[in-house]
């Protein structure tokens, strides 16, 4: 199926690609199928593109790979509502910002998906450890050149 992006153009995925998110995103409760954009083999960022409006993405990451403790508790109903039987059938994303220098994740409102039936869902954590702007690495600033 072809995905029509103001980003990358118009990009080909597989109909079996489609991340459905039944109850919509935080703030977005009408969009309901992404696909998940890798940039490259050992990207850390992701796009997750809206297949409905081609100006909905959000760039996500795995949360683990910049805080090594964080887990989303996830109640047995939970995991039923999204049809995971293990826990390795899913994975945690979370949604990407740059503020200022830093690029923070919303690990209070992480995004869990089965990776088999590629169904999703936000979740909104009551952890009050974790904020919506949480640092996860500081980007270096760029020097300008002085023009002459």
């Amino acid at each position: 199926m072809d995905v029509r992006t103001t980003r990358f153009g118009v990009i080909e995925i597989a109909e079996d690609r489609v991340i459905t998110f039944d109850k919509g995103l935080l703030g977005f409760p009408d969009r309901k199928r992404f696909c998940l954009l890798e940039p490259g083999e050992d990207a850390c960022f992701f796009w997750l593109q809206s297949i409905d409006d081609p100006d909905l993405a959000f760039v996500i990451t795995d949360p683990t790979l910049f805080i090594e403790d964080y887990q989303v508790p996830i109640r047995p109903e939970q995991l039923e509502s999204l049809g995971i039987a293990k826990i390795e059938d899913s994975q945690v994303f979370v949604i990407v910002n740059k503020v200022d220098q830093n690029l923070t994740g919303n690990l209070q409102g992480p995004l869990i998906i089965n990776t088999l039936s590629r169904v999703g869902e936000q979740f909104v954590l009551a952890d009050k450890r974790w904020t919506t702007r949480q640092t996860l690495i500081t980007v270096a600033a760029q020097k300008h050149a002085a023009s002459a």
